[in-house]
Parts: structure tokens; C-alpha cells; sequence
């Protein structure tokens, strides 16, 4: 009585069936609405990108514009020979609103090129040639020498003085230089401001610093695209080189299996010695070297990480961590070396079933390039979505107080309004791009659904890969006489049945997932935002809603694939397949933990080394340290570009080649403890799975058994 409970309590087991004989074929269509609702929800999701296509402009967000919101040094605008943005006034730059309002308060024009010598508007204009030299940088159109200097600097005609300047980012800032650490500009360190004050040259600097508050990143991103540029042939050899060690490894499994994951083990506990070894060897190098010593917290971020490895505290950091993985990994393989047996044993029916179904290997590349579909049109409705607003300007008041000042104005009527009598020196400037229409005021919503929209579509891609494979492996076993009870292709039927039966179900469970994952954007969003605030209470929660949500996630995405796989086998509806699977594992509660995730872990392992065979051949190659090749690696900014790309490329490869595995790995046994239900291995009704499979796995699960019951 005591072994039957379990059994009521998830569900009751399958029962004999000689019908049965693997995925089944007349199947009906399953959750009808969710796929309407599918459909629905990409038409209007297509409507979005249309609108957003329609107002959107990607250039305000890559451009400087004016203070009437011109762009420079774009053709088809009146500024297409004008392509730097040239400050009237650059020390404004260093007001908070310039954080605030993403805004520099000062006059701003486009220039055909930056100023190259210090003068004042009061100088220039007592000689001819200064004052043409001058004007450039006035507004256009300005040519009255004559008008007086308050007059002038009243209406925002002219900047009180030019200083020399050199382009960045397409924006004019102060040349400044250093000669025995004194700040200059040009060979001055102070300077006339045209207004009759002297002035250091240090108000410049931090006027410049504000305005280049988002260049410092743009200048970031601009080094790491000339690194692209320079490396990527190479970048893409190493992903080859990922690629094809991944096709090795997985043809060499279809062969080898139990020789390749025991060289595989050995191979990554040597690796992560080796790292180890490296390490030590770098920080003893280290000692006594001036500036070795410094912490991690005092140097703080450096964008430049060949700094970093140029302290003890880097190295000593490094080792700790490949300490403590080389521990776990071997304390894991210890305790799990009995079990590695029989999961080796899956893991050669997963090769025989791979190589039966050849064609599973490359089907990882469709789900990929659908994926960079959700991603590429995501990202472009995000871009057009952000970029279209209409210019807004407001009232910037540079020298007194005004209450008018932050309101919104229009320049066309502004000098017309009575802003203007109270505050002479106020000025209408374009403060940034936004809109008080329904469609600007709904823009966040657009946002959220295009987020949305993403995640629902990427995991549906990811389900229909999942349904697909697990429907071929599914056939691979349920077939008696492999391959000859196999269908001719299986991977094709699978790919149909999905596509004309499931679409609904698969809908459904990748739209659970996306409700999970765009709350989690969510309550990130408001983690950011509530950064700043002191109330711990809110920080607690939201701190655990978060972990909450983390956890949900993770479940109902080992639910799902549980639940496709069913799906796949009986074209069941998606609570029902889900309901089954979960009671089914449930049932085989041991064989799940001793038998599926130690070949998850193998499977890990096997990406682990490859990643770490390419990531390290690539930080040898790119940091110049092989000398066969050291006149071949490209000069760069950062080395740590190309290595990253690498060796995350190499991550994506891996598992593209490694996720065929784990399907097929938990296919194979779900239908194994389907296989058990229903048959008992007589000669009435035999196990479908194959006698090398039910040796290994029947004699170590009836071990689990054992030991279970014994521990109980």
C-alpha cells in the first residue's frame, strides 16, 4: 500500500497500449485561441513597427541637432555642409541641468569646422577680417558690425568669445592640453570672456566635462567598433574554430561516447589546473612591481582592462575562482561516479538517435536565425520607437532668475511673448525630442509591448525548436526495429505536425513564459529607479519579488520543455501535457535526479571545454604571446573586445550543437519511463528501448530504487 500512494497522489501510470507505437499521427488541432490570440498579437505588433517606422528618425539619437533641433551635417537639411555642433557658451555646460534636462543651456549651431584661435566677439568686430573670420560662429545670416555688444549678446546673435577647439564626437570642445601639469588652452590658463571678466581655464574644463557626459560612452563605443573592425576576420576564424571542435566532439560522441566524456572530464579538470598554475605564476611575476599592489576598489572601473592585469588583487581573484571550480567539479565527479556510468549510457542512445537523425544537428541554426529575426526587429522598433518625438524647446535662462524658466516656448512666437519683457536675457532653445500628442503620451506602453511582444515571439521560436526535435527522437525510440520502423523524415514530420497542430500550445506556454520575463524587466526597472531611495522596506521586497520571479521562471521553463515533449509524442493540449509530464517525473522522481541532470552536467562540461580552449587560444592570439603569430595580431584598443566576442560566440556555438543533446537526452528519457509503465520487458510486451539501454539503465535505477528505499 505503501508504494501505491505515491502513485495516486501524481497521477496514474500508463497502462499497456499495443496501438501504441510513438508519436502519434492523427491528432487533432490544440489550444484554438491561444493561437488566434498569436496571431492577433504579431498583427498588431507589425502595426507598432509600421507606426514607429512612420515617425521614428534613428538619426536623433546618432547626430547632434541645433538649438532649433536641425541636424549637422546631414544631406537634405540645411546644415549638410555644417557638421559640428559649436557651444556659444560652453562653461553653461557645467549646470546640473545639462543631467537634468540632457541639455546644454547655451545657444547651439551647426560649423562647418571648430574654432582654431582664442577672440572676442569685441575684438573681432574693430577689424574686417576677424570680424568674417568671427561670424561663422554667429547665427546664420548675421552680418551687422555695427549692432552694440549687449544688443547682440541679448538676442544670442553671437558667442561673447570663441576659444580653440577640436572636434569630438562631431561636437566643438576646448583644446585643452597639459605642460607640466598646469591646464591650458591653447598657452594660456586664463582668459577674457568677453563680457570684460577674466576667467580660468578650469571653468572650461568643466563645462566640457558636463557636455561630454554621454560622449565619454560614445568615444567608448566608437574604440570598440574600430576593434571590430580590425579583428573580426579573426573573430570569425575563432568561431569557426569553435565550430568545428563542436562538430568533432559531437561526431566523435556518435562513436566514442564513453571514451570522450571520461577524456573530456580529465581534459577539463587540466584545463582549469592550468588556469590555476597561470595564475599563480602571474601574480608571483607581480611582486615587488610598482603599482602591483594596488586594490580592485581603489582603482575603481577602467574601461581599459589590460589595467587590471596589471595587479596582484586581479590575478589572486582569478585563482581563488578557478580554486573553487576545480573543488566543486572534482567533489561532483567523486560523488557522482557511479551515476556518470549510466549517464554515459544515455548519452551513447542520444549519438545513436543523432546519427539517425542527422539532420537535428543543423536545426539549431533555423531557430538561431529566427531568434535574430525577434532580435532584429525588436531592436529597430525600439530605436524608431525612441526617436519619434517632436523637438521640444523651453525657456533657458542663462544669467538671472526667471519663473518662466523649464516651460516649454515656441521659437517662431517667443520673442512676441511678454517671457521676453520680464526676462530679457531668456531664450527659447530646443531642449530635446518628445511630444504631448495620445500617440507621444503612449509611448511607454508601445515600449512595453514591444518588449513584450519579443519575449513571447523568441520563446516561441525556442518551443517550436523543442517540439521539433523532441517529435524525432520520439519517433527514433518508439520505433521496435530501428531504423527500419522509423519514419523516412522525421525531423521534417515532426517540424509539420508542429506547425499544423501545436501552434496553439505552443503559444500558450511560451506566452506564461513572456508574462514572467516582462515582469521581471519590470521590477529591474523599478530596482534601478529606487536605488537612490532609503526605504529598505521597498529594497527588501522588491529584492524578493525578484528572486520570487527568478525562480518562477526557471520552473515553468523546465515545465515547458517537459510539456513540448509530450505535446510532441501525444498532441495533447498544453495543461494536459504539462499535468502528464510533471506527474510523470514526479513518479521517476530518482531516475530524474540520478539519471537526467548528471548527463546535464556532462553536457556542461563538454561546452565548459570548449569554450575554454578557444577562449584561451584567443587571449594567447590577441595579446600577441604566440610568437609563430605575433606580427599577425591586429593592433587594437582593447584586446578584451575580440577575446569576449570570442569566446561568448564560442558559448553560443557550443550549446547550439549541445542543446541537440539535451533534447534528445530528456526525450529519450521521458520515453524511457513511459517505457517502463507500459511494458515489463516479456516477450508479450517488450521494452521498445534497446538492450544496451535497458541493461545500464534498468539494473541502475533499480540501485536508486534501492538505496532510496533503504535511506527511507
Amino acid at each position: 500500500m505503501g508504494r501505491k500512494e505515491p502513485d495516486e497522489a501524481y497521477g496514474t501510470p500508463q497502462k499497456y497500449d499495443p496501438t501504441f507505437k510513438g508519436p502519434i499521427h492523427d491528432r487533432s488541432c490544440t489550444d484554438i485561441i491561444c493561437c488566434i490570440l498569436l496571431v492577433v498579437a504579431i498583427v498588431g505588433y507589425v502595426i507598432v513597427g509600421i507606426v514607429a517606422w512612420t515617425h521614428g528618425d534613428p538619426r536623433k539619437v546618432i547626430y547632434p541637432t541645433d538649438s532649433r533641433g536641425q541636424f549637422c551635417g546631414q544631406l537634405g537639411t540645411p546644415n549638410e555642409n555644417k557638421p559640428f555642433l559649436f557651444y556659444f557658451n560652453i562653461i553653461k555646460c557645467a549646470s546640473p541641468l545639462v543631467l537634468l534636462e540632457f541639455h546644454c543651456p547655451t545657444k547651439q549651431i551647426c560649423v562647418n569646422k571648430c574654432p582654431d584661435q582664442y577672440l572676442t566677439y569685441q575684438n573681432a568686430r574693430r577689424q574686417t577680417k576677424d570680424f568674417e573670420y568671427y561670424k561663422q560662429f554667429c547665427v546664420p545670416g548675421f552680418n551687422n558690425p555695427q549692432k552694440s555688444l549687449p544688443k547682440v549678446l541679448q538676442d544670442g546673435d553671437c558667442p561673447s568669445m570663441i576659444t580653440p577647439s577640436k572636434p569630438l564626437a562631431h561636437r566643438c570642445l576646448p583644446a585643452i592640453n597639459t605642460k607640466k601639469g598646469v591646464i591650458m588652452v591653447g598657452n594660456d590658463t586664463t582668459f577674457e570672456d568677453g563680457m570684460g571678466k577674466r576667467r580660468n581655464v578650469t571653468e572650461l574644463v568643466e563645462g566640457a566635462k558636463k557636455a561630454n557626459v554621454v560622449l565619454e560612452a560614445r568615444q567608448l563605443a566608437m574604440k570598440i567598433f574600430e576593434d571590430y573592425t580590425v579583428s573580426w576576420y579573426w573573430i570569425i576564424i575563432g568561431l569557426v574554430i569553435a565550430m568545428v571542435f563542436s562538430l568533432i566532439f559531437v561526431v566523435l560522441l556518435r562513436f566514442l561516447a564513453g571514451i570522450m566524456i571520461w577524456v573530456m572530464i580529465v581534459l577539463v579538470i587540466l584545463v582549469l589546473g592550468y588556469g590555476i598554475i597561470h595564475c599563480y605564476m602571474e601574480y608571483a611575476r607581480l611582486k615587488g612591481e610598482d603599482g602591483s599592489d594596488v586594490s580592485l576598489k581603489d582603482l575603481g572601473f577602467q574601461t581599459d582592462l589590460r589595467v587590471y592585469l596589471h595587479l596582484r588583487q586581479t590575478w589572486l581573484a582569478f585563482m581563488i575562482i578557478l580554486c573553487i571550480m576545480e573543488v566543486i567539479i572534482i567533489l561532483l565527479l567523486i560523488f557522482l561516479r557511479k551515476r556518470i556510468l549510466i549517464a554515459i549510457a544515455l548519452i551513447k542512445e542520444a549519438s545513436r538517435a543523432i546519427g539517425y537523425i542527422m539532420t537535428s544537428l543543423v536545426f539549431p541554426l533555423c531557430t538561431f536565425f529566427l531568434v535574430c529575426l525577434c532580435i532584429a526587429y525588436w531592436a529597430s522598433t525600439a530605436v524608431f520607437l525612441s526617436t519619434s518625438n517632436e523637438a521640444v524647446y523651453k525657456v533657458f535662462n542663462e544669467t538671472s532668475e526667471c519663473d518662466y524658466a523649464g516651460q516649454t516656448c515656441i521659437p517662431e512666437t517667443f520673442n512676441m511673448t511678454n517671457i521676453t519683457k520680464e526676462c530679457p536675457d531668456a531664450r527659447c532653445l530646443f531642449a530635446f525630442y518628445g511630444g504631448v500628442t495620445a500617440y507621444h503620451k503612449y509611448l511607454i506602453v508601445f515600449q512595453i509591448y514591444n518588449a513584450f511582444m519579443f519575449f513571447w515571439l523568441a520563446n516561441f521560436v525556442i518551443a517550436l525548436g523543442q517540439v521539433t526535435l523532441a517529435g524525432a527522437f520520439a519517433s527514433y525510440y518508439w520505433a521496435f526495429k530501428k531504423p527500419d520502423d522509423m519514419p523516412a523524415f522525421p525531423l521534417f514530420s515532426s517540424f509539420g505536425r508542429a506547425l499544423r497542430y501545436h501552434t496553439g500550445s505552443m503559444a500558450f506556454g511560451s506566452l506564461i513564459l513572456a508574462i514572467v520575463q516582462i515582469i521581471r524587466v519590470l521590477l529591474e526597472y523599478l530596482d534601478h529607479r529606487l536605488k537612490a531611495a532609503e526605504n529598505k522596506f521597498a529594497k527588501f521586497l522588491l529584492t524578493c519579488l525578484k528572486c520570487c520571479f527568478w525562480c518562477l521562471e526557471k520552473f515553468i521553463k523546465f515545465l515547458n520543455r517537459n510539456a513540448y515533449i509530450m505535446i510532441a509524442i501525444y498532441g495533447t493540449n498544453f495543461c494536459t501535457s504539462a499535468k502528464n509530464a510533471f506527474f510523470l517525473l514526479m513518479r521517476n522522481i530518482i531516475r530524474v535526479t540520478v539519471l537526467d541532470k548528471v548527463t546535464d552536467f556532462l553536457l556542461f562540461l563538454g561546452k565548459l571545454l570548449i569554450v575554454g580552449s578557444v577562449g584561451i587560444l584567443a587571449f594567447f592570439f590577441f595579446t600577441q604571446r604566440i610568437d609563430v603569430v605575433r606580427d599577425t595580431a591586429p593592433p587594437l584598443n582593447y584586446y578584451w573586445v575580440p577575446i569576449l566576442t570570442v569566446i561568448m560566440g564560442s558559448y553560443l556555438i557550443a550549446h547550439g550543437f549541445f542543446s541537440v543533446y539535451a533534447m534528445c537526452v530528456d526525450t529519450l528519457f521521458l520515453c524511457f519511463c513511459e517505457d517502463l509503465e507500459r511494458n515489463d520487458g516479456s516477450p508479450e510486451r517488450p521494452y521498445y528501448m534497446s538492450p544496451e539501454l535497458s541493461e545500464i539503465l534498468l539494473k541502475g535505477s533499480l540501485e536508486s530504487s534501492k538505496s532510496a528505499d533503504s535511506q527511507g
